[in-house]
């Protein structure tokens, strides 16, 4: 039988399939390293490495006018970077899916992650963003789709921030 704990971003995965998801954009990350690699072992799937997170949302723009559903999957610390950008999907009615690994919370080891960790829900809240969390390995997969389908059935950005304690914590070394 699957195990919550680990099996979330399996989970993650087949609600990527579910939901039609045909383009993945993402700053590469530990938190989504075994989402990441299903992706691209996806022949289905267009997955964009970005050079920063902003970008992401640009790509889940085009990728909506151009008739395909999109995923950013990206690490707190790059919520910052996409501020600006996000005025994108609240101003042309688009959705714009957000799924986070949170920095900067639950027994972070680098004080520089904390400031936008303890940040990242106010500000996409602040920017419009619809945003749920996950802080227990069962919660995750519900939390994901609750986020896809509010980001296409409201035509909006939405967001799920998985938190450290469902990751792991860093550390040094590590």
């Amino acid at each position: 039988m699957p195990d919550a704990a680990t099996d979330w971003p399996d989970q993650i995965y087949a609600l990527l399939k579910e939901h039609d998801i045909r383009q993945v954009a993402l700053v590469p990350d530990a938190g989504h390293s075994r989402l990441i690699k299903r992706c691209l072992a996806d022949n289905d799937m267009k997955v964009a490495t970005l050079t920063t997170e902003e970008e992401g949302i640009a790509m889940l723009f085009g990728a909506w006018l151009g008739g395909e559903k999109g995923v950013l999957l990206m690490q707190s610390s790059g919520v910052g970077n996409c501020i600006n950008m996000l005025s994108v999907p609240i101003s042309h009615r688009t959705p714009c899916p957000m799924i986070v690994t949170m920095r900067g919370d639950y027994g972070e080891f680098n004080p520089f992650q904390v400031p936008m960790g303890n940040a990242t829900q106010t500000v996409l809240e602040a920017m419009g963003t619809l945003v749920k969390r996950a802080d227990a390995p069962e919660d995750v997969a519900p939390t994901v789709n609750a986020t896809l389908r509010l980001a296409f059935n409201t035509y909006r950005p939405t967001a799920t921030l998985i938190g450290q304690r469902v990751i792991g914590a860093k550390t040094f070394g590590k």
